[in-house]
């Protein structure tokens, strides 16, 4: 099954929306309890990344038999130092963003720790893509 939603720059009223849908899904198909947690934490985080520092983009989800698949891919300014946007904490949002309670620097991160496989590849000025896997328990 292929899931498949557009992300809005900027788009802070439907920021969550397409985890929550994704979320949904996987409970209708009585996928584990930790898997969706997972899944849903990384969904949520990538959508927030995609409203808050790209130009938009997009989440893409494939649920396959063994494990959800989850690509994430935008049109941003890239990532000049993946290393360092891995670092806990680390964020280049906004005092705006920040005010709003987003931005504190763990998207990534946290992406990362609930993920089984977990790749990003960025170009400073083209964009950022992510895989993540989460497989079965």
């Amino acid at each position: 099954m292929r899931l498949k939603y557009q992300i809005l720059r900027d788009d802070f009223t439907r920021a969550g929306e397409a985890s929550s849908k994704i979320k949904k899904v996987l409970k209708q198909l009585a996928i584990d309890a930790t898997v969706i947690r997972r899944a849903a934490i990384a969904t949520y985080e990538a959508e927030i990344n995609l409203v808050i520092h790209s130009e938009g983009g997009t989440l893409e989800v494939y649920i396959k038999p063994d494990c959800i698949e989850i690509y994430v891919e935008d049109d941003g300014p890239g990532i000049a130092d993946i290393e360092l946007a891995m670092t806990k904490g680390f964020s280049t949002a906004s005092v705006a963003v920040r005010e709003m309670g987003f931005g504190a620097g763990m998207g990534l991160p946290n992406m990362e720790k609930v993920s089984d496989n977990f790749v990003i590849e960025s170009e400073v000025g083209v964009g950022t893509n992510i895989k993540m896997t989460v497989r079965y328990i």
